[in-house]
């Protein structure tokens, strides 16, 4: 299958209707009337980047606040209000963004604006429930650390990579900073960050622009617009050797991470990058997973992650140790598929091969509301343009062997990575 951009005939960029009202909240609407449904997404452009010791675990603890109350809806109306109306909804918060997403029936688009509306400009900060959802945090915290020695190990592995970057401590916060921010804190970070003017609103469904348009204007528009938030100019600095950290934790087998420094997504390398990380994890027949698992059976798992960031993050190898081999093995292993890559390349056929998934993703994502929603919400806010959504299977097509072979050799190296083994206790 040729990789081209047949597939996105049927949504192109000038489908999507754009308006921003006068407090800077911007909208994007793409009118589908292939299901009588809808999809809002909220992205709020803070995450855990934004934070500074102290307050560390701010973002991810007001995703949980803007769920119990408001002036309008008291605590956990929010979720009744919409399951009412035929509605659902989610959220998650990660390093750079807290993303809010609705699903329901287009009669209800209304109440739904009216729910958005009334969390973003009139949260309630009541210290009982602060304190309630201390605790619940809290627990989230320790449950998750305790049942996934990736977590743990992840965490130590970013505090280890980054010295100076704010990528350095966990979305869920420090626990001392959980138990001790105050309500001085929370109001000051919420009226910094959910702002209008922070947010990009996605709304993809049976509807029409105009009827969203007027339902901003009434609902969205009073919002009061805010200072602009504080850039994050926080810098992490070249590596210049390799760091290693260990995990000691009653654990059946090792588990292994590899970190390596990798730009921002709005860099040039980014397509690069992200079709090596899919050569050498995406499959049964990727290099890592046929090397490590099938031949030499050293790891019963194997995985790459590389997402979207706005500054630069790591690139990331994850790895289970089989009972029958040690992490020494799956170390040698991974360098030398690595190095594999920078000292051959890749083949046309194996990159052709990705080229066409990265269509075929691109295309299935395209084919539902939601799907249009979160990959146009994305876009705008990583890429800067929710329209290089539709250059993608161009900038795909466009990365060459030499390019895979280039970024493998300046970004995979060791000097450049932090490697973190969890294992149980040794003597």
């Amino acid at each position: 299958m040729a990789f081209s951009s047949y597939a996105f005939a049927q949504t192109k960029a000038g489908d999507v209707n754009t308006f921003t009202l006068k407090n800077g909240m911007k909208f994007l609407v793409m009118e589908d009337a292939s299901i009588p449904n809808a999809n809002m997404y909220l992205f709020y452009k803070v995450g855990s980047r934004n934070e500074y010791p102290g307050i560390t675990g701010l973002s991810h603890f007001f995703e949980h606040m803007m769920f119990n109350g408001s002036k309008k809806f008291g605590p956990k109306q929010f979720d009744n209000v919409m399951e009412f109306n035929g509605g659902a909804n989610n959220a998650y918060t990660n390093q750079n963004v807290t993303v809010y997403t609705d699903w329901f029936p287009t009669s209800a688009m209304e109440t739904i604006f009216d729910l958005e509306a009334d969390r973003i400009a009139n949260l309630s900060i009541d210290p009982k429930m602060v304190q309630s959802e201390r605790g619940v945090v809290a627990s989230e915290k320790s449950t998750g650390l305790e049942n996934s020695p990736w977590n743990r190990l992840n965490e130590m592995v970013n505090a280890t990579a980054f010295t100076e970057h704010s990528y350095h401590w966990p979305v869920v916060g420090y626990q001392t900073d959980i138990d001790n921010w105050t309500k001085e804190d929370l109001e000051r970070y919420f009226k910094t960050y959910y702002s209008p003017n922070n947010c990009v609103v996605v709304i993809v469904g049976n509807v029409k622009t105009a009827d969203v348009k007027k339902l901003a204007d009434k609902y969205m528009a009073p919002i009061p617009a805010q200072p602009t938030p504080p850039a994050v100019n926080l810098k992490e600095p070249p590596q210049v050797g390799e760091r290693r950290v260990l995990l000691q934790k009653e654990l059946p087998v090792p588990y292994m991470i590899m970190g390596y420094h990798t730009p921002d997504t709005q860099n040039s390398d980014y397509y690069a990058l992200s079709i090596l990380s899919d050569i050498l994890s995406s499959g049964n027949s990727s290099r890592l997973y046929t090397a490590l698992v099938d031949n030499k059976q050293v790891a019963t798992e194997v995985s790459t992650d590389f997402g979207e960031n706005f500054d630069p993050n790591l690139f990331s190898i994850y790895a289970v140790v089989a009972k029958s081999s040690n992490e020494a093995d799956v170390e040698k292993a991974i360098d030398a598929e690595i190095e594999k890559v920078q000292k051959e390349s890749v083949t046309a056929v194996e990159l052709q091969k990705i080229k066409n998934q990265k269509l075929i993703q691109l295309y299935r994502q395209l084919e539902t509301i939601n799907g249009k929603a979160n990959a146009l919400g994305t876009y705008e806010v990583f890429f800067g343009d929710y329209k290089k959504l539709f250059d993608a299977p161009e900038a795909f097509n466009k990365v060459t062997a030499a390019d895979v072979q280039r970024v493998a050799k300046e970004y995979l190296k060791k000097t450049n990575r932090t490697v973190g083994v969890a294992k149980s206790n040794v003597e």
